[in-house]
């Protein structure tokens, strides 16, 4: 209550700035740069008194002592914009320029790291200026100050790095993908008329091409082998992480009343955020019901073979162009893109880590692999992917055996569980999410592993197996069966969700290790079958409401842009929480505003990519991938047509996030 504005502090106590200031060792005499500083603080100083309109700018763009420091406020931002942009010629070959940074001010609680915004001229290091402060300090609070308050990561200038190889390789693949995209389409207008005659290199780049076949709709119930509910599902999944992920940003930002998360986390609503890991079990039930669905109808026109190399092939062909622009784009442009000063506080990962384990990503195996992932969200692909690889050895042994290894695959969900609850009890892992009550390795034990989320993926691969079996069965169920399964899935949905709430209460007792354990072991299980119950009733005609709105043909478009929205969604929530150049608000509301301008965006973004990179690097996949032969029509041939059709529906949905290529709508046609 006593300090006047840091700025003021500082203008006082170094009003006569001096060599002695720098507070040199005896053993170290002043190197060029101190004396610069030196000599640009002097002026800094005379520039102040002499009411220079530089000098008053640059100590105009500090910031204060937070206003509402006890409802956590602990960052003022100044005005960083004023700062970098100060360039004052003092001699013919220099100038004064600006250096944004922050300084830490001491603070008796050990846990409140409190931010002040300062700004110097930048010839002056971070060593020299957390000197400064440090001497300030001393006098105002009469302590030693030990840890370092002013550091070089969190000091920016206006001056620019020259972009490395890899930046201009990015920018360069994506210049000649777009250039490819924009030629394609011009040719597809103008010198193709006749669209039957269309090249298919020239279609697969084609924008009008690719834009049909992403803004086709296609209307419920036209086709009896497609499930349209999964639109919808995959859709609110989708809109779930996304939305999940902007509360984590949320609560990184500068919030002007931080104290206010404390209450939150103890609210009905954010068990709801809190929990949003579940919308990647309702995708990996998807996964596995459909992959066994399609690959069982094949195997029986087959009789049991699998060409499983070229199951591989075609799954990774699929994935690795979306998944190596992502690292790349999250790498090299979300530093370009993203300036501002809160830059070190909104990140979902430091991609730095890319240098040294992207082959990992690319690889599918680096969720196991590293602890350092490059990009974080992409430890779904890789569970995927390793489900995937060993989906045959399920797929023939329910080929070959069919109930009994239908049971068996039951009994391994159940073993896997069981080793899941196993883990937790005897190392001991907390994973009480509502009050964030969970470290870097309990995360990487109990959540990004693929045995982890092996049981919804099994629990989808058996229904799947469910319905191939009873496919052309009708399921006459009465009103109280109905009642019966909603009231029991929406009873398991509910109960996963807001089952730790009483718990998540500030004033209430830590769950013990075997309550938590419990919880997070059968919840695994619980939500996938009370997804599994939604796809039944809404397959069967039992829907009802939910149905009508899970099936809506305006969730299709957005299906088809799934797989790029989710490798892409964290790039547009970065960029724009780390140009944030003003404090922010905690609170629902706000929030869901940040969400809809960064889903909107999104969006946006995720259409470019489809159509200069998904769209045309599936359709190449499927000019070069070999075809296989038509049955003969002597065989039943309406129903070779409808499983042809099913392929393809059950293809587009099978892949990580369920995306669809325009290349498959090709082979529909």
């Amino acid at each position: 209550m006593e300090f006047r504005p840091l700025a003021v502090e500082f203008m006082h106590h170094f009003g006569n700035f001096s060599q002695a200031d720098l507070d040199l060792p005896n053993s170290r005499i002043p190197s060029q740069q101190d004396l610069q500083c030196l000599a640009d603080m002097a002026l800094l100083m005379n520039g102040v008194t002499s009411l220079n309109y530089w000098a008053l700018k640059m100590i105009d763009a500090w910031g204060t002592f937070p206003k509402g420091l006890l409802y956590g406020n602990i960052m003022d931002m100044g005005n960083y914009d004023e700062c970098i942009g100060i360039n004052k010629a003092i001699a013919d070959n220099y100038n004064i320029k600006g250096k944004y940074c922050y300084a830490r001010v001491p603070f008796p609680i050990e846990l409140v790291d409190i931010r002040i915004a300062i700004c110097f001229p930048s010839s002056c290091s971070a060593a020299l200026m957390d000197t400064f402060f440090k001497q300030l300090f001393n006098r105002l609070l009469n302590v030693t100050v030990t840890k370092q308050i002013v550091n070089d990561d969190y000091c920016k200038t206006a001056e620019k790095e020259p972009y490395d190889g890899l930046t201009i390789f990015t920018i360069v693949l994506l210049s000649v993908l777009a250039a490819a995209m924009l030629l394609a389409t011009l040719c597809d207008y103008f010198l193709f008329e006749d669209q039957s005659r269309l090249p298919g290199v020239i279609k697969a780049f084609s924008a009008r091409s690719n834009s049909r076949a992403l803004f086709r709709i296609v209307q419920p119930k036209s086709n009896p082998n497609v499930i349209d509910c999964l639109h919808g599902l995959r859709c609110m999944s989708l809109i779930w992480v996304i939305f999940s992920h902007q509360y984590i940003l949320a609560v990184m930002a500068p919030n002007l009343n931080a104290v206010k998360m404390f209450p939150w986390i103890a609210s009905p609503f954010a068990s709801f955020i809190l929990h949003g890991f579940f919308s990647v079990d309702t995708f990996l039930v998807i996964s596995g019901l459909l992959l066994a669905m399609i690959a069982l109808r094949l195997m029986e026109k087959t009789r049991g073979r699998l060409n499983i190399p070229m199951m591989y092939l075609h799954r990774y062909l699929r994935l690795t162009p979306v998944v190596a622009v992502a690292i790349i784009v999250h790498m090299t442009l979300i530093p370009i893109l993203s300036d501002g000063p809160a830059t070190d506080k909104a990140q979902f990962d430091n991609y730095d880590n890319c240098k040294s384990t992207w082959y990992l990503t690319l690889l599918y195996v680096q969720n196991y692999a590293t602890p350092n992932m490059c990009v974080n969200h992409t430890w779904y692909l890789a569970a995927d992917m390793q489900l995937y690889i060993l989906s045959p050895i399920f797929l023939i042994a329910l080929y070959k055996w069919g109930k009994k290894a239908a049971g068996g695959i039951f009994v391994l969900m159940l073993l896997l569980s069981g080793c899941l609850f196993a883990t937790m009890m005897t190392e001991k892992y907390p994973v009480n999410l509502d009050k964030g009550n969970i470290n870097g390795e309990s995360q990487r034990k109990l959540y990004l592993a693929t045995h982890v989320h092996a049981a919804p993926w099994l629990i989808g691969f058996l229904l799947g197996y469910f319905l191939h079996l009873n496919r052309n069965k009708s399921f006459q169920l009465n009103r109280i069966s109905i009642w019966l399964g909603w009231i029991v899935s929406l009873a398991m949905l509910f109960a996963s969700l807001f089952a730790l709430y009483p718990a998540a209460q500030w004033s209430a007792e830590p769950l013990t290790m075997g309550e938590q354990a419990a919880y997070y072991t059968l919840s695994r299980i619980a939500w996938p079958l009370g997804i599994c119950w939604v796809v039944f009733a809404c397959m069967k005609g039992y829907g009802g409401l939910a149905n009508s709105f899970l099936s809506s043909p305006l969730w299709q478009p957005l299906s088809k842009l799934s797989y790029t929205a989710y490798m892409f969604h964290t790039v547009m929530q970065q960029i724009n929480a780390r140009r944030l150049r003003t404090n922010t608000v905690f609170s629902d509301y706000d929030i869901m505003l940040y969400f809809w301008q960064a889903f909107g965006f999104t969006l946006l973004m995720s259409y470019v990519i489809y159509i200069i990179v998904e769209a045309p690097f599936g359709a190449l996949e499927g000019m070069m991938m070999p075809q296989r032969k038509p049955k003969p029509k002597t065989e039943a041939p309406d129903e070779t047509q409808t499983d042809k059709i099913l392929v393809v529906e059950v293809q587009k949905t099978a892949e990580p996030l369920e995306h669809a290529t325009s290349s498959e709508q090709q082979q529909i046609e």
